[in-house]
């Protein structure tokens, strides 16, 4: 245990000493929110549930679920488990579906948070000799303080760049010696995309570490980011109702994500029948916050589909994993029948060629009044000025990637390949579909 830092101890807990822990918090967080939080108690004694009820964690599945809508009707501060004057920062998702979910944090989330954050920075091997350039958005938004307190508290320099002005991004990644940059996946798409047009060179930067999330992203997502610049990736998972970036992250041995459970108890529920799964089966991830003031949450629907990994890791953590989210619940397109994720879509299409990044899925309903799948795909401007001057080829590169995605999720796509550039490129979480059947013409 020498060679690590005291902010990773945690991480290495005896597994008996961990699940002591973790009770102990969770029996503490249960009666906070029973006795503190009105609308919770009415919930739990809706399900004829009792503190008297609850002696342990072997009781959690007799709770009642937590979702996302139960938050929105709440809003603003109707789950508040503290006083206003113990409040010192909210944060809140995007509310583009509606009103926000707006956190509340108390100075012991904030410093929780930032604890959880820096154990994962630890994790992805930086220190006090890093800069972090942070390219996650500030504001309401979880990314950016997340990752700024807890690069702080790790010790690294921060560079609080968040996202956009791609071009001063690579200036100062190159000028001020950053090592590690934090952003989603899709922006640093983007950042490499203006890096091959503009001839920007990686071996001129001190860059070796990128943290991604905010968004699933595939493996093959992943060697392409490490094959075009030379870096080392880690995987970052958050959620703004649990706590932002810090909940978990993947170690060096990239087998997948470590849950930092002294603060996040999970479980993996049926998404269907809601009963829990054994660890190792695919099922939505629940979460419970074991030591959260402001908003204490039990039993929170992520919609994250995943597993969880209890098979001890090579890195020598106790933490249990999970596997990297690939996709959510919510996110299932059915089509004519057959389940459909954009996480299929992803992995065909790199699977033909690893600079096919940058595509969009569109859902319409055809004249016969079947749901029509597309798919608009933008090849390299090399590629590009190959195919359009040749419609063989072309017609050959199309039919190729339909017969892929055919194969890979068992429907017939719609497949078109458009010019370079025509895709807008995304300064945070992309937006890779559009269900377009239920627009009047």
């Amino acid at each position: 245990m020498a060679k690590y830092s005291m902010i990773s101890a945690p991480d290495f807990m005896p597994e008996h000493m961990l699940r002591d822990v973790q009770n102990k918090k969770f029996l503490d967080v249960f009666h906070r929110v029973y006795t503190s939080v009105p609308w919770y108690r009415n919930l739990l004694e809706e399900n004829n549930v009792n503190p008297d009820s609850i002696k342990s964690l072997a009781d959690l599945s007799k709770l009642p679920f937590i979702k996302k809508t139960d938050l929105r009707d709440t809003y603003p501060t109707g789950m508040f488990a503290v006083p206003m004057s113990k409040i010192l920062r909210f944060h809140a998702s995007s509310g583009t579906t509606g009103k926000p979910i707006v956190m509340g944090y108390t100075q012991h989330d904030l410093d929780a948070w930032s604890e959880a954050t820096s154990r994962a920075l630890a994790m992805f091997g930086l220190d006090e000799n890093d800069v972090l350039q942070v390219g996650y958005g500030y504001g309401l938004f979880t990314g950016g303080l997340g990752l700024h307190d807890g690069g702080q508290r790790r010790g690294c320099t921060v560079l609080p760049i968040s996202g956009g002005n791609t071009e001063r991004q690579l200036m100062l990644m190159r000028d001020l010696g950053t090592t590690a940059v934090a952003c989603t996946p899709s922006y640093f798409l983007h950042i490499i995309d203006h890096a091959r047009k503009v001839g920007f060179d990686w071996k001129t930067t001190k860059l070796r570490v990128g943290i991604f999330g905010a968004e699933p992203w595939s493996d093959e997502m992943r060697k392409f980011i490490e094959d075009e610049t030379g870096i080392e990736t880690f995987d970052i998972y958050g959620l703004t109702e649990v706590s932002g970036p810090g909940v978990g992250g993947d170690c060096p041995c990239h087998n997948g994500i470590h849950i930092f459970e002294d603060h996040f108890y999970p479980e993996i529920v049926d998404p269907e029948t809601l009963q829990p799964l054994p660890d190792g089966e695919e099922g939505e991830l629940v979460f419970t916050t074991l030591d959260k003031e402001g908003i204490p949450l039990i039993r929170y629907r992520t919609r994250d589909m995943t597993r969880l990994i209890s098979e001890r890791c090579a890195c020598g953590r106790t933490l249990r994993r999970i596997g990297r989210i690939t996709h959510r619940s919510d996110d299932m397109m059915i089509i004519r029948g057959v389940n459909v994720f954009p996480g299929q879509v992803e992995s065909a299409l790199l699977a033909i060629d690893p600079n096919l990044v940058n595509y969009q899925i569109y859902l319409s309903k055809g004249p016969d009044g079947l749901d029509v799948i597309e798919v608009k795909v933008e090849p390299t401007p090399e590629k590009f000025s190959v195919l359009w001057n040749d419609d063989a080829a072309k017609e050959k590169f199309r039919r190729l990637i339909a017969e892929k995605l055919q194969r890979v999720v068992g429907i017939n796509f719609k497949t078109t390949l458009v010019a370079p550039d025509s895709i807008p490129r995304s300064e945070g979480k992309s937006k890779r579909v559009f269900d377009n059947r239920h627009k009047k013409d």
